[in-house]
């Protein structure tokens, strides 16, 4: 009787403690290589993830791989193409915008921008970002590639290119959207996309934390303001938000995409499909909590582990200094050890004269429990020319006189 009471216990138990998602500490993109239970967040979204900004890695994930409709966190990829468009200055803040009749019939969150109106590219992308507009999304991406088409091919090729592996776009809005049409994606590509947008272009923060503001139409009709509200309440609310988008269908419920750092580190917290608008909010930033709560920084000098002499051949000196640009530094995840890190210096084999100062010699690769964790480029922190006949020629003097004075 008493084994009987015991196991009924023990199943009471297991069922008590048993959680809808789980822990993964791993390296992006090869999944979670570990999950323990445990109720550090509570998610009622259908699909969620979080991960470290800087490597990458997956902290928490419930359904990462499931693919869904994504709503306006579509836009994500619309913004990561515009700015990428302007960083390679294909096109530039102060470019004038037309509004075609396509573009001004859309529908859903919108900024009511009229056919032949024009604004700015920079307005453009504040109405993105702000008001999740849909025809300032249609307007760009018809004024980066020629039509929302051609745009649409370059979002799928950008899909892939960041390893997006259960993500397809049909539009650049994720206003039509459903997965039987061919849109859709899930959560762990979105924060892939997300953390490709926040850490490559961070300067789409000024937009993505802007609370409120304002465009002016400038049409036959005349002048006129209309006001913007941004949709992510978190950048009221939660202390170092830095954005980054939301979205809601009927057919997607409620999704976001926060994104956040403090004292050095960057979290990106992904919700999808959650029942309400409120705890999509709620969710994102306990997730944000939880990641904060785990991570911790750490740090070392490249200095301690360069070699102070590096023998080069052919050269007018026998020894090279090296630098590197950078220090090591990497995001500490739950109960990872600093003392666990290793590190190994790789040379070029057979480094010959001439060499360039800044010319890359090398790398320190740092490990973690024997994975490799980053590699840190060495370089040569001068020139060295390559040994004429007369340094030759000198050389063997010097050898000459010195051998004669030692006898």
């Amino acid at each position: 009787m008493k084994q009987l009471f015991g196991i009924f216990i023990l199943a009471v138990l297991s069922l008590f403690f048993a959680v809808p998602f789980s822990y993964a500490h791993s390296k992006a993109p090869a999944g979670s290589t570990e999950s323990s239970s445990g109720q550090a967040v509570n998610l009622t979204a259908k699909a969620a993830v979080l991960i470290e900004g800087n490597s990458g890695q997956i902290i928490l994930e419930k359904n990462k791989d499931t693919e869904l409709v994504p709503a306006s966190i579509t836009k994500i990829m619309t913004l990561t193409l515009i700015m990428e468009a302007l960083e390679k200055g294909k096109i530039q803040l102060t470019d004038s915008v037309s509004v075609s009749e396509y573009a001004a019939s859309m529908g859903g969150s919108q900024v009511f921008l009229e056919p032949n109106e024009t604004q700015t590219v920079d307005t453009m992308i504040k109405c993105i970002s702000i008001a999740s507009a849909n025809d300032a999304a249609v307007s760009m991406a018809e004024f980066v590639a020629g039509s929302e088409t051609e745009f649409v091919k370059l979002m799928n090729q950008k899909a892939q290119k960041l390893g997006m592996k259960h993500t397809h776009f049909k539009n650049c809005n994720g206003l039509d959207d459903s997965i039987s049409s061919g849109h859709y994606s899930s959560a762990y590509d979105v924060a892939l996309m997300s953390r490709e947008l926040i850490t490559k272009h961070p300067e789409i923060s000024k937009y993505s934390t802007t609370w409120m503001d304002k465009i002016t139409h400038k049409t036959k009709k005349g002048e006129k303001e209309f006001g913007l509200t941004n949709t992510n309440k978190l950048i009221r609310t939660y202390t170092g938000i830095t954005g980054l988008k939301t979205g809601s269908t009927s057919k997607a419920k409620y999704c976001l995409s926060a994104t956040a750092s403090r004292n050095g580190i960057s979290l990106t917290a992904v919700v999808m499909a959650s029942p309400d608008p409120k705890k999509r909010f709620n969710e994102a930033a306990s997730l944000l909590d939880y990641g904060f709560s785990l991570c911790r920084n750490y740090s070392e000098k490249t200095s301690k582990v360069l070699p102070s002499k590096i023998k080069i051949a052919g050269g007018r000196k026998k020894y090279l200094s090296s630098c590197t640009k950078s220090n090591f530094k990497y995001i500490l995840i739950k109960n990872e050890s600093s003392e666990k890190i290793s590190r190994k210096v790789y040379l070029k084999k057979n480094l010959t004269a001439p060499v360039k100062k800044g010319e890359n010699i090398g790398k320190i690769t740092y490990f973690l429990n024997d994975t490799k964790i980053d590699d840190i480029p060495i370089y040569a922190s001068e020139s060295v020319n390559r040994a004429t006949y007369l340094d030759y020629i000198l050389k063997s003097f010097k050898k000459l006189v010195f051998s004669t004075y030692a006898a």
